[in-house]
């Protein structure tokens, strides 16, 4: 007996999610074999290929947006972990501090130092920058050009003497009152003056990152050491500044809504998500349509579902009830990719689509030999 085909609209129908006023219906997925007597859902390369689709909304260098279509939720959760946890990034680690009389604790300022994402060279931190390894107990730290960045940080407050008599602006008044990442210095040795050198030098992602405020007789004096790290050991080495994703809104409008409900309706959702169009003389015709009679008045329709928030607030609303009705698409994920800098965002997803490949094949070997 050949395998039982559901319709297009009934395979559409399963896979929304349920937006109700008090509840969320249909969240478990039934996509899998045995789930529907007679119908074959064993997983299939082929159709996986047809049905698979990418669409990108934004595409900058900080932040970026598109969506991954006809995937499992476990594999778009897997890209979002791997974005930020298990991409690569360099961060400072070791601080050692020679002089600092400002008011914030040695510690606390080297737990600010670490937290400044720095860039560089795309290629020296890719290809030349190895890993640093942690040294043994009671041995000194192996630190050599092809695995630390050398950094420092030597400022000091002084009084402005050309500054107006009485002026009370800390940044007129004095010099180098407020400490900047931009203040950071790279201190090249080795073989990095060949990778990481002029506009390609390490530097912080964002120069105006405050680190501390001085005062004249104040200084700070500090040395700094940077090796690569992934998020899963320290947020520092995050290389995102969030990377998310949500299930693509559905609203659906199952009785015309006109005049005043019309631009009632439209408010309640995000601005853009509902449009208001003028009712045709064809469709005032049309019976049963539910225009009759209503030729040239406003009526709302769906423009872009993807700007809902899915809030709710139309169905809080008698006279809605019953005219609308909301879900979610859940194998359509919007993702949103925020790169703290040293990484481009398109980078970072295809960089989670690598180290998620050489996962599978490291599994794929390890059942191969057990099976051996």
């Amino acid at each position: 007996m050949a395998p039982y085909q559901p319709s297009k609209a009934e395979l559409d129908r399963r896979k929304i999610v349920g937006i109700n006023a008090e509840t969320v219906t249909d969240v478990s997925s039934t996509d899998y074999p045995g789930h529907y007597p007679g119908e074959d859902h064993s997983w299939d390369k082929f159709k996986f290929e047809d049905n698979f689709e990418v669409k990108i909304y934004k595409n900058e260098p900080l932040e970026s947006s598109f969506s991954l279509i006809g995937l499992d939720a476990a594999v778009a959760n897997a890209f979002r972990r791997i974005m930020i946890a298990e991409i690569p990034t360099l961060a400072i680690e070791t601080v050692f501090v020679a002089n600092n009389t400002s008011i914030i604790q040695d510690e606390v300022l080297a737990q600010r130092l670490g937290l400044i994402p720095l860039k560089g060279s795309k290629q020296g931190l890719l290809e030349f920058l190895k890993w640093c390894s942690p040294p043994a107990e009671g041995e000194a730290p192996y630190s050599i050009d092809s695995n630390t960045i050398l950094l420092e940080l030597k400022i000091a407050c002084t009084r402005n003497e050309m500054a107006a008599k009485g002026e009370t602006d800390p940044l007129k008044a004095y010099h180098n009152a407020h400490v900047y990442a931009k203040d950071i210095l790279f201190k090249p040795f080795g073989r990095q003056r060949n990778y990481f050198s002029g506009g390609d030098e390490i530097r912080p992602t964002n120069p105006d990152i405050l680190i501390a405020k001085l005062r004249p007789g104040q200084e700070i004096d500090v040395d700094m050491h940077a090796i690569k790290g992934v998020g899963s050991d320290h947020a520092k080495y995050s290389p995102v500044a969030t990377a998310s994703y949500r299930l693509m809104p559905t609203i659906t409008i199952l009785k015309p809504i006109l005049g005043k409900d019309a631009e009632k309706f439209a408010r309640c959702f995000p601005r853009g998500v509902i449009g208001l169009e003028t009712v045709t003389k064809k469709e005032a015709a049309k019976k049963g349509s539910g225009y009759e009679g209503h030729e040239g008045e406003k009526k709302a329709v769906v423009k872009d579902p993807m700007k809902d928030t899915v809030s709710r607030e139309c169905l809080r609303h008698e006279e809605f009830e019953g005219k609308v009705k909301l879900g979610r698409i859940r194998d359509h994920f919007i993702f949103s990719v925020e790169s703290v800098g040293q990484w481009d965002s398109d980078e970072l997803f295809l960089e989670s689509v690598k180290i998620l490949k050489g996962k599978c094949d490291v599994l794929k070997r390890s059942l191969t030999n057990m099976v051996r």
